[in-house]
């Protein structure tokens, strides 16, 4: 399993101590040290759909001028946006096999990940 996200997000934060609580096990990508590859970003797209991950609610999105939020008029453009501000990304993002999520539900994880 791989969790993707930044380490003082109070979200990712609260996912990994649940994964930790429950003895699961994962790899964390750090976006801010790592970054994230455009063919990550687009096989995300494929499975979910870029809107699926784009946060228009954090503090990222909101800070944006308005004509770059208002440049965004493809998935291309989404994509290149989301790999320049990697904070724009939903977190964390969970892969594991097929099962992709983004954001934290311990319904979900229960569901999911303990095996």
């Amino acid at each position: 399993m791989k969790v993707y996200g930044i380490t003082n997000c109070n979200t990712v934060k609260k996912a990994l101590d649940w994964l930790k609580a429950h003895h699961v096990d994962y790899e964390f990508h750090d976006f801010k040290k790592l970054g994230v590859s455009p063919e990550k970003l687009n096989e995300w797209d494929a499975k979910a759909g870029y809107e699926k991950f784009l946060n228009k609610q954090g503090l990222t999105w909101k800070q944006l001028d308005p004509a770059v939020k208002d440049s965004i008029k493809s998935k291309a453009d989404a994509l290149n946006l989301l790999q320049q501000k990697t904070s724009m990304i939903k977190r964390p993002v969970i892969e594991d096999g097929d099962f992709l999520y983004f954001g934290f539900d311990e319904g979900v994880y229960e569901q999911e990940l303990i095996k």
